[in-house]
């Protein structure tokens, strides 16, 4: 049976952390240590009751206090969340997929030599990779602090560097982040043989599933992960108030 939603976000707080979390409320609130939003959104909790007009106020300044703009993951289920937040200004920002596969399907073909490596920590020409595609020392640092078993993913292509990923497994599940590959490599199956070698580090390490998650506006990285046989299990997006778009 393949995972559900709710657990793979438990994955992406695992194998993804912020620099610290806090209740305040019906909330979860995320320092991300301008990690991206991933790790600075507040979320809540589909099992409670939904959260009021009232509640909201207290949540916003207590993220202004730790110097974040008020931000928001909805997740599955987070209906009456969303209406809440709409009503109060927020808009709809960058829509994520979820996808997750075997990893025996992705093992079943031999990998090619000299394409995809495991490294820990990350190397110099790595980060380079990384910070080309909009990936700082800010989000390496999530990486970083990750206390789940993990490794990042070197690729080459033509004998150069040419791709780096991270990846973490929780609950027996592998999950990809930050897959980059340099754009004078790509269209050449970089990604694909980087995802495999996720996958036969992901069977070494006890997993037997492999995720990632990928902005519905990455049609390239949507592409191969469905090429992949991987399934389109769910979706999350942030709302954040228009004035507080950078």
């Amino acid at each position: 049976m393949m995972p559900s939603v709710q657990t793979l976000y438990d994955v992406i707080e695992t194998t993804w952390p912020p620099a610290s979390t806090h209740k305040h409320g019906p909330f979860t609130l995320r320092d991300g240590a301008r990690g991206g939003k991933r790790v600075s959104a507040a979320t809540t909790t589909t099992a409670r009751q939904p959260v009021t007009a009232e509640e909201l106020p207290a949540a916003e300044r207590a993220m202004a206090d730790m110097g974040q703009p008020p931000l928001f993951m909805v997740r599955n289920g987070d209906t009456a969340l969303d209406t809440l937040l709409e009503t109060q200004g927020y808009e709809v920002i960058d829509a994520v997929n979820l996808y997750v596969g075997d990893v025996a399907t992705l093992t079943a073909e031999p990998l090619a030599k000299v394409t995809a490596f495991c490294i820990w920590e990350p190397l110099a020409v790595m980060r380079d990779l990384w910070k080309m595609g909009g990936i700082g020392p800010e989000r390496v640092a999530v990486m970083e602090r990750a206390t789940c078993p993990k490794t990042a993913l070197f690729g080459r292509d033509s004998d150069r560097p040419a791709g780096a990923a991270y990846v973490g497994i929780h609950r027996g599940i592998a999950m990809v982040h930050a897959l980059e590959i340099h754009p004078n490599h790509r269209r050449a199956g970089l990604g694909r043989q980087m995802m495999r070698q996720a996958a036969h580090w992901a069977a070494d390490n006890g997993a037997n599933r492999i995720s990632a998650v990928c902005t519905q506006a990455n049609t390239n990285a949507n592409a191969l992960y469905s090429s992949l046989g991987m399934a389109l299990v769910g979706t999350y997006y942030y709302r954040i108030k228009k004035d507080a778009m950078s």
